[in-house]
């Protein structure tokens, strides 16, 4: 039977943890933490978490899966902070980081929770 989206993100958000925008702001800028932002580049233009690693959710088994291909930032052994504008692709991605092999990653939900609980931002010029 096909699933919806919605079971789909369910599914994703049951199996990766939600985290606090107050939670990931005590963990921003720690070397064994890496932030993932995984919006389109046109929705990063307009700014992403401070030093955020940028990978579109479209492309994200391709760049993560090949060791020459992976930013030399994202690794398996370190907690993995996923972001998107509202979540979905965020848990739909952690589910995927998971799956190959990423042991703690949370969601922390859209870019406007961050920003919110005034998170450090920049953009990418």
């Amino acid at each position: 039977m096909a699933k919806t989206v919605e079971e789909l993100v369910k599914a994703a958000r049951a199996e990766v943890p939600a985290i606090s925008p107050a939670e990931a702001k005590r963990l921003h800028g720690r070397e064994d933490t890496v932030f993932l932002d995984v919006r389109e580049p046109v929705e990063v233009a307009a700014g992403k978490v401070k030093g955020a690693l940028a990978i579109p959710r479209g492309v994200l088994e391709f760049q993560v899966g090949s060791a020459e291909n992976r930013p030399s930032t994202l690794s398996e052994d370190k907690t993995v902070i996923v972001y998107c504008a509202g979540g979905g692709r965020a848990a739909l991605a952690g589910q995927t980081l998971k799956a190959m092999g990423f042991a703690d990653v949370r969601n922390l939900g859209g870019y406007k929770d961050w920003v919110e609980a005034d998170g450090e931002t920049e953009r990418d010029i």
